[in-house]
């Protein structure tokens, strides 16, 4: 028999983490297996060669979409001939529906069908449900961070299942050890600042959380980690901050040092995404911002059918976290939010609480997302049709 073949294609850092721990899984499992696709330094460092670099699938917002769409299909054309061409057992998408999905629907319509299955469910719980019916046109199955998704997405030859969130399998961190390496003294306070990472996110968000971030009139040091290849426009965005920020490379930092900088910080400002579960892991209470354009703004403000967007509030059914969104992203009221958190209020407690809550319901306590995932992934594979939801 043939080694596994895998074609795994992620559009975002995020994704790009999570496709290196289902590579990993996948090759302890099947030791030949060979990958081809589109990822980033994670995942190359896993053994892919992407087809090209991943920050082309890098946009932010509705209305950014519609502007590079001869770009991204003229992508979306190149990664189908590869899939086709490598006859993959498993063609796994992970996140960047708009473009991913695109693939996986002109996959499925020219070639032999391999098990399409797509990793991070589109936020059907958010958005109109109309997402799950797209994914159902594209997949068989889809693999969920989340364990209220698998009932929301139930459709007719659609197959779900939660997995867990890997953020939630942190080991734990000594965070006295992390505040000692970053040479911080006793009653320093860190702030993390974390605007995002991709380039649109960093420019629009940057104005915003340096506003918020001058008139804190709190003693504080600033630490951001910049993503792989945005640490020079970081530093171009930031350069004359009335409050210095220091800039740590994710790039040339380990996982376990990025995730040790996470635990050392006692406050973070960070835009809406995965982070929020990552902060989460490492017990440090946080402020989400985020804006779109005003176009983007406008579409969302449409089709967004819930109160908030952190994974944290949602799976622990509360709104520990405070958000500001769209209009409300100004630095006034993320300035007293940061305050009260630093201070010691009682959102900091209740966000503690939340975290707990939250992290237990990810997966926190099982075997590892990862592993689960490379699970269902090969019961797919072996079993030619869907795996049990």
């Amino acid at each position: 028999m043939r080694a596994r073949r895998f074609f795994v294609i992620a559009g975002e850092p995020s994704g790009d983490q999570l496709g290196r721990g289902l590579m990993a899984a996948l090759k302890h499992q099947v030791p030949d297996a060979q990958f081809a696709g589109i990822g980033g330094p994670a995942m190359v460092g896993e053994g892919l060669t992407s087809l090209f670099p991943i920050d082309r699938l890098s946009v932010i917002g509705l209305a950014d979409i519609v502007w590079r769409l001869p770009d991204y299909l003229r992508l979306v054309t190149i990664a189908t001939k590869a899939a086709i061409e490598f006859r993959p057992d498993a063609l796994i998408t992970i996140d960047c529906p708009d473009f991913s999905l695109r693939v996986a629907r002109r996959v499925k319509a020219l070639s032999p069908r391999p098990r399409l299955i797509h990793y991070v469910a589109p936020s059907i719980w958010a958005w109109r449900k109309y997402r799950a019916a797209t994914l159902a046109r594209s997949v068989d199955h889809v693999l969920a961070l989340l364990p209220f998704e698998p009932e929301l997405m139930r459709r007719p030859n659609l197959g779900c299942s939660f997995v867990g969130h890997p953020a939630a399998a942190l080991p734990p961190i000594d965070r006295r050890h992390a505040r000692e390496q970053l040479g911080l003294g006793h009653d320093e306070t860190l702030l993390l600042v974390l605007p995002g990472s991709r380039r649109a996110e960093l420019t629009r968000l940057c104005p915003v959380f340096e506003a918020a971030l001058a008139g804190l009139e709190r003693p504080v040091r600033a630490v951001t980690v910049a993503a792989s290849g945005q640490r020079q426009h970081l530093e171009s965005l930031t350069t004359g901050w009335k409050r210095p920020l220091q800039i740590l490379d994710s790039g040339q930092m380990s996982k376990h040092e990025k995730d040790e900088v996470f635990a050392a910080a006692d406050v973070a400002l960070a835009a809406s995404g995965t982070v929020s579960v990552e902060l989460a892991a490492a017990q440090t209470p946080m402020v989400i911002a985020y804006d779109v354009g005003p176009i983007s703004r406008l579409m969302i403000s449409s089709l967004l059918t819930i109160d908030t967007v952190t994974l944290v509030n949602l799976v622990s059914n509360s709104r520990a976290v405070p958000e500001f969104l769209g209009r409300q992203c100004r630095p006034e009221p993320i300035r007293d939010a940061l305050i009260e958190l630093i201070d010691g209020g009682a959102n900091h407690a209740a966000q503690l609480t939340a975290f707990s809550q939250a992290l237990a319901a990810l997966g926190a306590d099982g075997r590892h997302p990862s592993e689960r995932a490379a699970d269902q992934v090969m019961a797919l594979i072996e079993s030619g049709h869907h795996a049990t939801v």
